[in-house]
């Protein structure tokens, strides 16, 4: 059996559907769970899909993740661009990483530009709304089976 893609989401995105509409859209972090868990069903994957708005826990899940994931995929929201901590810990986590943004980050507010997680994984995904959570999935699934 496969182990699952790990989907860690951070603060705020509980919200989702509600924060900020006109730059997150309207699909609740519910709705996107769903979505996730039906693409990687029909790739043969299953996803353990968590949110946090603490730094902590989200820590604690890419430790989890270590022993668990075949890969992860991670919106750290906020986090982005103010967690060393956070990227210290998918320094540690040697399987393929996805950071993912609902809005197009480099086309907002300077202070949105810089993201530290960016140095510790695969590859970004940033401005494609919930629908980047499912190509996050599909290209993880590549990424695992290519490993």
């Amino acid at each position: 059996m496969r182990k699952p893609i790990f989907i860690l989401n951070g603060p705020n995105l509980n919200l989702l559907g509600q924060r900020e509409p006109a730059i997150y859209g309207t699909t609740t972090l519910a709705e996107i769970e769903a979505r996730c868990r039906a693409k990687a069903g029909a790739l043969g994957y299953e996803v353990d899909f968590r949110q946090s708005n603490f730094e902590g826990e989200l820590i604690e899940s890419v430790h989890r993740a270590r022993q668990e994931a075949c890969g992860l995929v991670i919106n750290p929201a906020g986090y982005s661009f103010t967690s060393v901590a956070l990227l210290d810990a998918l320094k540690m986590f040697d399987g393929p990483k996805i950071e993912l943004h609902i809005s197009n980050i480099h086309a907002r507010e300077a202070t949105y530009h810089h993201s530290l997680v960016s140095r510790a994984v695969t590859a970004v995904i940033a401005g494609l709304g919930a629908d980047g959570y499912e190509l996050a999935i599909q290209a993880m699934a590549g990424l695992v089976e290519r490993a």
